[in-house]
């Protein structure tokens, strides 16, 4: 099976990237990661964005740990991560940019602050996306790399692995594009 991880994440990969529209209701009704409910719309001003989202969904399957990973991939973290090879959610965004040549700081609040703001509407492959869920701390506790207006790419918690999922959240807090 090992030989065969590879070869199917290139071909999700491919297929995500690559697929002809998207629609909303296409994304309501997939359980799981179907290419016809995660393909991006490829703009040609985001070409970094792209590059970044490949980047990230090559990661799919590696383990989260907290602390672990960065510019030059996944690592051990730290902490309750310090015996675990992966990533945590701002060790893979801040790997994914630095595969488009743009470094965003390794931290999700020095990511916060690592480019322009967007709407939500707005989002695009590539944004940033960010999460808290504890307003009494300033700043993000999560983030993600957007694969498309309606799914993200991230490392989500301790005992989990590199997936995509919603970006729809309750503790949706903002998109800043690189």
């Amino acid at each position: 099976m090992n030989g065969v991880r590879p070869l199917l994440l290139i071909a999700l990969t491919h297929a995500i990237l690559s697929a002809p529209h998207s629609t909303p209701a296409l994304a309501a009704d997939c359980a799981g990661i179907c290419p016809q409910a995660v393909h991006p719309v490829l703009p040609e001003r985001s070409a970094s964005g792209i590059v970044a989202v490949r980047a990230a969904l090559e990661m799919i399957g590696v383990p989260y740990s907290w602390g672990g990973g960065g510019p030059g991939g996944p690592g051990y973290g730290i902490g309750k991560g310090a015996k675990v090879w992966g990533f945590d959610c701002s060790g893979l965004a801040e790997y994914a940019w630095a595969r488009a040549g743009v470094l965003i700081g390794s931290t999700t609040h020095e990511q916060w602050k690592s480019g322009v703001r967007v709407p939500r509407e707005e989002v695009e492959p590539g944004d940033l996306v960010f999460y808290d869920s504890d307003p009494q701390r300033p700043g993000p506790e999560h983030v993600a790399v957007a694969v498309d207006a309606t799914r993200m790419v991230h490392a989500p918690y301790t005992g989990e692995f590199v997936r995509v999922d919603p970006l729809d959240r309750r503790t949706f807090l903002g998109a800043v594009r690189p």
